[in-house]
C-alpha cells in the first residue's frame, strides 16, 4: 500500500474500528477482569498481579512470533481479522467460568481449593485470549498501522488512536459495571465477544492489506531473534530509546492501572452502581461538550506534533503527568480526586501519542512485524510485571484497610501511595527522552526542509 501524507476516509474508518474494539476489549480485560476476579471469583491483589504478569508474557511471546511471522507470510489482513474473530470467541468463554462450574467439572467440593482452581482458570483463559488479542491487535493491526503511516502523520494518527482508548475507556467505565450490575459478568463477556467477532468480519471486507502476500524467503528463527541481537541494537539506537521511554511510562501506568476501580469503589467510596442515576439531561449535555472539546484538542495537538515535532511537547507533558500523580497521592475525596485526575488523563494521552509516535518513526520499514514483539516488551511485558508488583508491594507496605469480598475472605485495599510510586517512576522517563531530544530536534528539521 502506497502511503500517504493524509488519512483517508476509508484509514480513518479502519483506524477507529479496530483501535477502538481492541481498546474497549483490552480495557475490560485490563480492568473489569481484574474486578470480575477479585469480587466474583475470590482473588486477590497478589492474584491480579500474578493474572496481569501472565497476560504480558502471553501478549508478549504472541507478538514477536506472530508479528515476525505475518512479516514472513508478508500478509496483515489475514493476522487481524483472523485474530480479531477467535479474539471475540475466547471473551465469550469468560461467560462459562464460576466456581461451581469449575467445581462440577474438576469434581471438587474443597472451597479453598475450588477458589483456587477457578483463579487459575481465569488467568489460564486470560493468557488464551490474551494470545489472540494480541495476534489480531498488536502483532498485526499496530504493525498495519506503521505500515500505512509515515513520519507527516503518525502524530496525527496516534491521536485518532488514543482518543479511541479514551473512549473505549469511558465506555468501559460506564456501560460494563451497570451490565454487570443488571445482568451479570457472563452477559457482559458474551456481548463483548459478539462485539469484537463483528469488528472481524467488517475487516473482511474494510482493510486493504498493507503488503504484497509474496512470501519472503528468510529464516523464520533468525528474524524471530532480530530484534534481540546487540548489532541491530547499536543500529537503531534512537528505536531502543524510544522503547526504553514507552517503557518506563508504561511501568509507571502500571503502578496504579490495574488497581484503580477497586481503589475508587473501596478507599474512596465510588459506587459503580448508581452511575446510572447521575445521567441526567445536564450532566449528559456537559459530557458532550466535554468530547468534542476533547476530540478536537487532541486532533489538533496531534497535527502540531507532526509539524512542529515531539521534543517540544514531550518535557511539558512529563511534568504535567506527574503533576497529576502527585495531586491524586494527596486527594482524599472523589471531588478532589476528579481534579487530579485531569491532569493525569492530559499526561496520559499526550506522554502516548508521542512516545508510540516516535517508536513507529524509528522502526525500519521492511522489518516492522518482527520488531512489535520487541514494542511488546518494553510496553507490556516489562510494565505489566513491574509496575503491577510496585503497586501490589506499596498496597501490602501501607495498607490501612481491608475489604471483605463476595465470598468472606479479608483482603487488602488499594492506597493512595501507588499514585506517589507512579509519579517517582515517570520521573525516570526523562533520561531516554533527554538522549532523543538532538534525534527530534534533527528529525524535526529534515521535515521542515522537505516541506519547504
Amino acid at each position: 500500500m502506497e502511503k500517504s501524507k493524509k488519512l483517508g476516509a476509508r484509514l480513518t474508518f479502519n483506524l477507529i474500528l479496530f483501535g477502538l474494539m481492541g481498546q474497549i476489549a483490552w480495557a475490560v480485560e485490563n480492568q473489569f477482569f481484574n474486578t470480575f476476579l477479585f469480587n466474583d471469583v475470590g482473588g486477590t491483589p497478589k492474584d491480579i498481579s500474578h493474572m496481569v504478569a501472565w497476560s504480558a508474557v502471553a501478549a508478549v511471546l504472541t507478538t514477536l512470533i506472530m508479528g515476525t511471522l505475518s512479516d514472513k507470510v508478508n500478509k496483515r489482513k489475514l493476522f487481524i481479522c483472523g485474530g480479531y474473530i477467535f479474539w471475540g470467541f475466547t471473551v465469550i468463554a469468560f461467560a462459562f467460568i464460576t466456581r461451581e462450574n469449575i467445581a462440577s467439572l474438576l469434581g471438587i467440593d474443597d472451597k479453598e481449593r475450588i477458589r483456587i482452581m477457578t483463579v487459575n482458570a481465569v488467568i489460564i483463559m486470560d493468557c488464551l485470549m490474551t494470545f489472540m488479542g494480541s495476534t489480531g491487535n498488536d502483532a498485526a493491526f499496530n504493525a498495519w498501522v506503521t505500515d500505512i503511516t509515515c513520519d507527516e502523520n503518525r502524530a496525527t494518527t496516534e491521536s485518532i488512536l488514543s482518543l479511541v482508548g479514551v473512549f473505549a475507556m469511558v465506555a468501559v467505565t460506564v456501560a460494563f459495571p451497570m451490565c454487570a450490575e443488571g445482568f451479570g459478568y457472563p452477559v457482559c463477556f458474551e456481548a463483548l465477544g459478539g462485539l469484537v467477532i463483528l469488528c472481524g468480519i467488517i475487516g473482511l471486507f474494510t482493510v486493504k492489506d498493507s503488503l504484497s502476500g509474496e512470501k519472503k524467503e528468510s529464516n523464520f528463527f533468525g528474524d524471530l531473534i532480530y530484534g534481540f541481537r546487540p548489532s541491530v541494537v547499536k543500529d537503531n539506537k534512537p528505536l531502543y530509546l524510544a522503547l526504553a521511554s514507552v517503557g518506563v511510562y508504561n511501568i509507571a501506568v502500571q503502578c496504579f492501572f490495574p488497581y484503580i476501580f477497586i481503589y475508587l469503589q473501596h478507599h474512596l467510596g465510588f459506587d459503580f452502581n448508581k452511575i446510572g442515576e447521575a445521567l441526567t439531561p445536564a450532566t449528559i449535555g456537559i459530557a458532550v461538550v466535554a468530547v468534542i472539546v476533547v476530540v478536537v484538542g487532541l486532533i489538533l495537538i496531534g497535527k502540531l506534533i507532526d509539524k512542529f515535532g515531539k521534543a517540544l511537547f514531550v518535557f511539558p507533558t512529563i511534568i504535567i503527568f506527574v503533576a497529576g500523580l502527585t495531586f491524586a497521592f494527596f486527594a482524599k475525596s472523589l471531588g478532589i480526586f476528579a481534579l487530579a485526575a485531569i491532569p493525569v488523563l492530559v499526561g496520559y494521552g499526550l506522554l502516548m501519542i508521542i512516545l508510540n509516535a516516535a517508536v513507529r518513526d524509528f522502526t525500519p520499514e521492511d522489518k516492522v512485524g518482527q520488531f512489535q514483539g520487541i514494542r511488546m516488551i518494553f510496553q507490556v511485558l516489562l510494565p505489566m510485571v513491574i509496575g503491577p508488583a510496585i503497586g501490589n508491594f506499596v498496597i501490602e507496605r501501607f495498607a490501612d484497610g481491608t475489604y471483605t469480598n463476595d465470598y468472606g475472605e479479608i483482603v487488602n485495599v488499594p492506597v493512595p501511595a501507588i499514585f506517589l510510586a507512579s509519579a517517582i517512576v515517570s520521573v525516570v522517563i526523562l533520561i531516554p527522552v533527554i538522549a532523543l531530544r538532538k534525534t527530534w530536534q534533527a528529525k524535526a528539521e529534515e521535515l521542515k526542509q522537505e516541506n519547504k
